[in-house]
This record gives structure tokens, sequence and C-alpha cells, in this order.
């Protein structure tokens, strides 16, 4: 059953859960995630011609460029993989190349497909670990005689203990176990900085056998072996061939790959100099854009239909400054709007997630409550907005700076404090940013 059947509609509804305005980019997302459910109900071969429609989102830092692509992954369970288009460099020089993009997108696809699978043999493993600790506690006859009286006693004994244990009364007991070792030693963390996870590799993969495991003998609390125990089962269990088949399959239909700062590798084409580099790099994420083959440590991974998803705030560029092929990768462009001081007080309050709440809950851990006046609420939306005039705009994330610094001091005494209940109110706020908007040098330094 596929997990992409939301209907378009549905999609928005979830994200305005989460993302406050932008209700452009939320449609272009909803529209792109829902075509990849009517591909997949498309019989004819006409299935494999139907491409994704790549999204360039562009906007400010902070506007939520990054959130909805996030949480439409979430959404869906999908693979999901965020990269920074600076980060990547051309072919020939020093950094990471283009291709981990997708070895980091199947990587996360194998953790979702392990996580799935490891669910599903649960109770079986459950039932394995507490056959081997009851070996552990009561250890197994040799050559029984399963006609003695010895036998007899032996098994109602194995009962009465199976009980007990189903019961908790041996969580506290320790045992001995052998566990296997960590056998990422010196030579392991050498290939490691060699830049083997970037060429898709793993020493112990490669080597598969030929390093024998070690075991050692640790003496754990019951409690403590069973959760090994139930690793270890599990990983029987599982059909390794299986989850690795899936977990490409997922990648390579399911996956989306978010391209931050993509506006870092546009610029005007010029003769030389740094935009040879630019444009180098640009060329080499063109054919995974395309689609290619991408060799990982799972199996070779096709990229024609997995999602794109860039975005860049273009403040000294435009999207036309990047190649025409590689726009052309990118049909759908959505231009995500600043955000006002009515915006700020509805993602101050009204998400799932709201950064309100999360005060709430953190200052709830002390045994606290902490309330805000619906004018306290307007007076932060007012100071971040006015902030982000003045000075660069870091949409969203002032917020964070703007609550760190009005509860810095209440934060730190909580926990020597014999309060029980905090109100801020707007003359709180006003009172904590008066001075430091007066001056413009320290506003600068400090929000």
């Amino acid at each position: 059953m596929s997990k992409f059947s939301l209907t378009p509609k549905e999609i928005v509804k979830e994200l305005d859960k989460y993302i406050i305005g932008q209700d452009g980019a939320k449609k272009s997302v909803a529209i792109a995630l829902r075509n990849r459910w009517r591909r997949q109900q498309v019989t004819t071969d006409i299935r494999d011609e139907i491409v994704p429609n790549n999204i360039i989102m562009i906007g400010s830092t902070g506007v939520g460029k990054t959130e909805i692509a996030r949480r439409l992954s979430h959404l869906v369970q999908a693979p999901f993989v965020k990269v920074e288009a600076s980060k990547f460099t051309e072919v020939g020089y020093v950094g990471r190349d283009v291709d981990s993009m997708i070895r980091d997108l199947v990587d996360n696809s194998y953790t979702i497909v392990k996580a799935e699978h490891e669910i599903s043999v649960k109770e079986r493993a459950v039932e394995m670990a507490n056959d081997r600790i009851l070996d552990l506690l009561l250890p197994p006859l040799n050559n029984p005689d399963k006609e003695s009286a010895d036998y007899e006693r032996y098994l109602k004994t194995r009962a009465k203990m199976s009980s007990k244990l189903m019961a908790g009364d041996f969580e506290d007991r320790d045992v001995e176990l052998k566990v296997q070792e960590d056998t990422s030693g010196p030579m392991m963390q050498i290939f490691g900085t060699m830049g083997m996870e970037d060429m898709g590799l793993n020493l112990q993969d490669m080597l598969g056998n030929a390093l024998p495991k070690k075991r050692k003998v640790r003496r754990l609390s019951i409690a403590e072996a069973r959760i090994l125990l139930i690793n270890e089962e599990s990983q029987k269990l599982i059909d390794e061939e299986k989850v690795q088949h899936e977990a490409i399959h997922r990648a390579e239909q399911d996956g989306i790959v978010f391209v931050d700062e993509i506006d870092k590798i546009a610029g005007e084409r010029s003769g030389g100099g740094p935009d040879v580099s630019r444009e180098g790099v640009q060329r080499d994420i063109l054919p995974i854009v395309e689609g290619s083959t991408v060799k990982t440590k799972y199996g070779t991974v096709v990229t024609d239909h997995i999602l794109f998803i860039a975005a860049g705030a273009f403040h000294s560029s435009k999207p036309s400054d990047l190649i025409p092929e590689l726009q052309g990768r990118f049909p759908i462009r959505v231009e995500l709007e600043n955000l006002t001081e009515e915006d700020f007080v509805k993602i101050l309050t009204q998400p799932k997630s709201a950064l309100l709440k999360q005060y709430i809950a953190m200052v709830g851990a002390e045994d606290v409550k902490i309330s805000f006046n619906k004018d306290a609420v307007a007076e932060i939306a007012r100071v971040a907005f006015e902030v982000n005039e003045s000075m660069e705009n870091i949409g969203a994330r002032r917020l964070q700076t703007i609550m760190s610094r009005l509860l810095e001091d209440t934060l730190f005494q909580l926990p020597d404090s014999s309060i029980t209940s905090i109100r801020v109110t707007k003359s709180m706020v006003v009172k904590a940013f008066k001075d430091t908007m007066a001056d413009q040098d320290l506003s600068k330094y400090i929000l």
C-alpha cells in the first residue's frame, strides 16, 4: 500500500499544523507528492517515462523552506536527506562528491526499512531472547533421558522459572553473557579518514567473515541482557538481503533529496575564477537529477524517480543564473514570502511544535508553570520583526534568539528558585529589549 495516497488538500492540511503561511510552496509540494502516487497507479510502459516535478523554492532564510521538505518526508515516512550544494566541489577538488547525497539517501532508507522489519519480528525475538535467558538461569541438560524423573523435574523447574521471568521477578539478577566486541579498531579508523564512507564502502562489509567476530563475557542484569539478546535474535530473523533490496527500491521510488543553498553555486557565467568551479558543481549534480546510476554499499541506485527539492535565498543571483540544463530539471519554481509580524504571532502560538509550547514544556520540567499574555506575544513578534528589518532577515529563526534572550535569567535561576508560576507580560518584554533595541551596535551583537 502506497504511503503517498494522501490527497493534496490532506497534505497541505498536515503541513499547516507545523508551518505558517507559504501556501504556494505547500501546494506545489503536495501536488508533487500526489503525482508520485498517481505514477505508481499507471500500469502501462509510460509509467517509467513519468518523471518527478522537481521544485526550486526561493526565499530568505528562516521562512520555512527546509521545514516544508522535512515535514513532507515525515508525513509519508519517505527516505529523506538534506544536503548543502555549497559543500560539494567540482571533481578534482577537495570536498564531497555529489554521489554522496544518494548514498546518504539510501542509508536513510535502509534505517527506515530495517526498523520496520525489526518491529515485525520483535515478538518472536523477545520469545527467543527469553529462552536464552532461561538457558543462562537454568542450563539445558546434556543428553537428557526424556523418560526419566530427573527430566520431568527439570521441565517443571524450568516452567516455574519461566513464569517468574515473565512476571519480572529476575530483572535485577546478574548473568554472564558473551557479547560481540566492537571490531572498529585502528585500521577501520584509518580507512574511515581516507573517505571510505564517501565511497559508499565499509571495510567490515568488504572483508565479511574474513575478520573474526570477537566475543567477550560481560556481567549484566537480566533486564540489560534481554535488550542485547533481543537485538541479536532480531538480526538472525531479519532477511538482510531483502532489507537491502527494499531499501534501494524505496529510495528510488519514494526518496526525497533536499538541496539547500543552491543559489551559492549559481552565478553569471564568466571565463574563469570561482564561477568555473560553481558551474562544475552544477554539471556534476546534473546527471544525478537527470537520472543516473549510483553505486552504494547496498547495491546500485537509479535516480530517475527521486524527487529533488532545491532551495536558496537568491539574494545576489537568480535561478536563471543556473546552467540551462539544470534549470530544465527544476520546472516548478515557488517564491516564499517574507514573514510579517502577524506571521510571527502565529508561529509562536499555533503550530503543534510552536516555540511558546516548547518553552512551556521545558519550564514545566522544573515543576513551574509559565504563561504568556497576548500583548507579550505581540511584543515578542514586533521585536523580532523590527530586528529582521534593521539587520539581516533570518526569518522565524530570529524568534529563537529573542525568546532565549528574554528568558535567559529565568531559565538560569529556576532550579534554585521557589517560584511555582511565571506570567510573561508586555512590560517584561519591553524592559528586556529596551536598551538593546536603542543601541544599534549592541542590537547587532546580541540579537
